[in-house]
């Protein structure tokens, strides 16, 4: 197998050729056909996450199909397609695992962080975090779904049932959440950095009714805000947009400092909320939601090979949507 490993932390990933893995028990190997490009990435290569463990194979939007089965797998096929997320292993025995909170396992692993991930050829995969994809739809535009649409589901979740959405940050999972919004009839209010006039465009085109600077204030009072962008700035400016009982709910793995603000912005029982990974019912939930909704993911491809392109360019915002990679046949 050959794959894009990080070596040591701050560097670029070096193109690697690997001995084949099998499968232990409860496990399936996967053949990757694509694999998209999350901001964690990014923060996995930079060290920004705690405990970074090095050598690493980045990587958890994956798409590909099971080429062999460990013992112990039930429900999976040879020849399957299936779609692995960031979670990818929770310990079953915790309290949160026992009461339907595995996001916040006490032990738990995630793809191409504490684990490897998709930036190769073949991944070994928990075969319990592996969801079947069936077969509409191309490999490169359903692997965002396994993150930026994920987290995306969950932070809309815990947003409620509002009807003005404000979104800030408008990358992968703002551009799919834009559109599962909007085809539930909300009204959406994008918010990117105010030299992001592209991006601005680019949420009118998926159905915003407002785009503008992250710095103004929307036409109309929020509901809820969902913060994408890593930016704890944000914090105070999401919580002066949205109404008296809004929510603003920080969807990042990680965030810069949020700087002080008065208490009157919390205040009125305004919330704050964060997103903390994902569950595999979220999974369930989200690929039933979205069939029955029109979503198109924007994608640029890159060659496996180039992954520290496509890091850079996502660094860079030198693309609208999201990024993904795609493995040789």
């Amino acid at each position: 197998m050959q794959a894009m490993v990080l070596n040591e932390i701050g560097t670029a990933l070096k193109w690697t050729a690997l001995p084949d893995r099998q499968p232990g028990p409860g496990e399936i190997r996967l053949k990757v056909s694509a694999c998209g490009v999350c901001r964690t990435d990014l923060h996995v290569v930079d060290g920004e996450l705690p405990d970074p463990q090095t050598p690493i194979i980045p990587g958890h939007e994956v798409v590909g199909r099971i080429d062999a089965i460990g013992s112990g797998v039930e429900g999976l096929q040879l020849g399957e397609r299936v779609g692995v997320p960031w979670l990818g292993h929770s310990c079953g025995v915790c309290y949160y695992c026992r009461h339907q909170q595995e996001n916040l396992c006490d032990h738990p692993l995630f793809n191409g962080y504490s684990r490897d991930g998709g930036f190769a050829s073949a991944m070994i995969v928990d075969a319990r975090f592996a969801f079947p994809l069936g077969e509409q739809g191309e490999d490169a535009a359903l692997a965002p779904l396994l993150c930026a649409g994920l987290i995306g589901w969950r932070a809309l979740t815990l947003a409620g049932p509002g009807k003005n959405l404000g979104l800030y940050g408008f990358g992968a999972a703002a551009h799919i959440l834009a559109q599962i919004a909007h085809g539930q009839g909300r009204s959406v209010y994008a918010f990117t950095r105010p030299d992001q006039t592209a991006g601005q465009d680019f949420a009118r085109s998926l159905g915003a009714v407002w785009a503008g600077s992250s710095e103004q204030l929307p036409p109309v009072a929020l509901d809820a805000a969902i913060i994408f962008a890593p930016v704890g700035a944000l914090v105070p400016l999401a919580l002066k947009a949205v109404r008296k009982g809004g929510r603003v709910v920080c969807a990042g793995i990680h965030m810069s400092d949020i700087p002080s603000f008065p208490y009157a912005l919390l205040w009125e029982e305004r919330q704050l909320l964060s997103v903390a990974n994902l569950t595999r019912q979220d999974g369930l939930d989200f690929f039933a939601a979205v069939q029955n909704l029109d979503i198109v993911t924007h994608i640029t491809t890159y060659p496996l090979q180039q992954a520290n392109l496509a890091l850079a360019d996502l660094r860079a915002g030198r693309f609208e949507g999201a990024a993904v990679l795609i493995a040789e046949a």
